[in-house]
């Protein structure tokens, strides 16, 4: 009778661990632990880059940048000077000088070219030599003291040792014949040598600055002279 007893109770144990195991859900798998790898879920961030797409962007974005030069130059050849600010701000400094060179060789008359030449120093935008040769030139048609110090600021400001060197002769050229007859000797030579300091330090130091450096020399003597006699 005991041994019936234990026999069932032994029994009953077997079947109740039996019944555990078998409704206990599986350990998940070290794989499924971790999680999916990042980007393989149907909404989950992180896609890896496409490569066709990468390429399509670089294309989308090079037609876009394109069309916007073509466009910017569209309007420099039309007169339209606002597009200078936008060029400096948003096109490469080459697309930049090719609309102010349009707007430039576009200047037919002194008045439109004293325009162009206000808009871009009213703005501090850079100056080329193209507009600094042509400011010197329109200056040789109505030289006086006003127009003397502008010409020289903006030759100054194309940072072309050559393109300034060419305003200090021609303002000098202007006083020696007696067409300068409202500045003073000695204002002049003051003029000339304080707008040499608006030129760069590398540009100062070029060889062409060099030269510039021996032309004022000169024009200082023969200036000094003058004040002096």
């Amino acid at each position: 009778m005991v041994t019936l007893l234990i026999t069932s109770l032994f029994i009953l144990a077997f079947l109740a661990i039996a019944i555990y195991f078998w409704q206990k859900p599986d350990s998940p798998s070290p794989a499924d632990a971790l999680g999916a790898p990042p980007g393989r879920g149907l909404f989950i961030d992180g896609v890896p880059d496409d490569p066709t797409a990468a390429l399509i962007k670089v294309e989308t974005d090079r037609q876009a940048k394109t069309t916007k030069q073509a466009a910017f130059l569209e309007r420099a050849k039309a007169g339209d000077k606002s597009v200078l600010l936008e060029a400096h701000i948003e096109a490469p400094p080459d697309t930049y000088r090719e609309v102010l060179g349009l707007l430039t060789a576009g200047s037919d008359s002194d008045p439109i070219l004293l325009s162009l030449v206000s808009y871009v120093t009213r703005h501090e935008l850079p100056v080329t030599p193209q507009l600094g040769e042509r400011f010197i030139d329109s200056y040789k048609r109505s030289p006086d003291r006003s127009s003397s110090a502008k010409t020289l600021h903006v030759a100054a400001l194309s940072d072309d040792a050559a393109v300034y060197q060419s305003a200090v002769e021609t303002a000098l050229r202007l006083w020696r014949e007696r067409r300068l007859t409202d500045i003073s000797a000695e204002e002049l030579r003051s003029i000339l040598e304080g707008e040499f300091w608006i030129l760069s330090a590398p540009t100062r130091r070029s060889g062409a600055g060099f030269l510039l450096k021996r032309a004022l020399a000169s024009a200082r003597r023969e200036l000094e002279a003058a004040h002096n006699g």
